[in-house]
């Protein structure tokens, strides 16, 4: 890893972008927070920093190693690995809660797996998926 990847002006900190799901975590330590509440401030967050979102991109996108490589992730990895991609993945109390989502961002950026094409295809498989579930005759879909 140069030492310009770890130079922390170079790195996009996403704790910037993620003070809601942060703030978020911390009251679900007290309260029970609603996990819908927790996946739209987490994609909230991919959307501010990568314009897209983990249900952008189809689990089968990425090949096995990578699916093998995020399974083994452990937090000092994970921050070495956003660091060498260009994102600091710490927050003011430590590491970010969602580090291991956002590493999957990261790398589906790394693959290039990014783009309108992938995120129609993902979200055809998502509708049909629904579709396929006994008694759902539609599925709404906000673009």
């Amino acid at each position: 890893m140069s030492n310009a990847a770890l130079n922390a002006l170079a790195l996009t900190r996403i704790a910037d972008f993620a003070r809601t799901l942060t703030r978020l975590h911390v009251a679900a330590r007290d309260q029970m927070i609603d996990d819908d509440q927790i996946d739209r401030a987490f994609n909230a967050v991919c959307m501010s920093v990568w314009g897209y979102t983990i249900d952008d991109i189809s689990d089968d996108m990425l090949a096995p190693e990578d699916h093998e490589f995020l399974d083994t992730l452990d937090e000092y990895r994970a921050r070495l690995f956003a660091a060498e991609q260009g994102y600091d993945l710490l927050g003011d109390e430590g590491v970010l809660t969602d580090w291991w989502g956002f590493c999957w961002m990261i790398l589906a950026e790394k693959r290039g797996l990014l783009t309108p094409e992938n995120r129609a295809a993902a979200r055809l498989e998502w509708e049909e998926r629904f579709r396929a579930v006994p008694n759902v005759i539609g599925v709404i879909v906000s673009r």
